[in-house]
């Protein structure tokens, strides 16, 4: 039987594991029904802050490419809320597993690097990996 990830379970797992890394600072999470990016955290010594869009898993018959339109549909809301500023910001993808694969696969590693994007993939036991521009490069090898 498979697991299915609500948006708010990713989100909470990702939360957990940036705070064991040092992001716990203001953070703010959205509710479902607010406006705005799901996640935003600042680091806790250094003026830079997360941005991150996450969704969760769907149970549907075409769950891959439900799981395909979710990462589509987090990387256009990620580029929208892009900004500049004396801050130094880091943003994210936040997706479950299924989708996460699709995005290291599919997401250029030049445009994270260029862009700090970063994605965040959660399993069904909740554990969170994290995949700058440097592992990406080595997945589209």
């Amino acid at each position: 039987m498979r697991i299915i990830l609500s948006e708010k379970c990713v989100r909470r797992q990702i939360i957990k594991y940036l705070e064991r890394k040092g992001w716990s600072r203001n953070l703010r999470e959205k509710e479902t029904s607010e406006c705005g990016v799901d996640i935003r955290v600042r680091h806790n010594e250094y003026p830079r802050y997360f941005l991150i869009e996450t969704k969760g898993a769907s149970n549907a018959k075409s769950a891959k490419s439900i799981a395909e339109t979710a990462f589509v549909y987090s990387l256009g809301q990620i580029i929208t809320r892009m900004k500049t500023g004396a801050s130094r910001y880091y943003y994210g993808i936040g997706l479950q597993e299924l989708s996460a694969r699709i995005a290291t696969r599919r997401l250029p590693w030049q445009a994270a690097k260029k862009l700090l994007l970063y994605v965040f993939s959660v399993d069904n036991s909740g554990k969170v990996k994290q995949y700058s521009w440097k592992e990406l490069k080595e997945i589209q090898r």
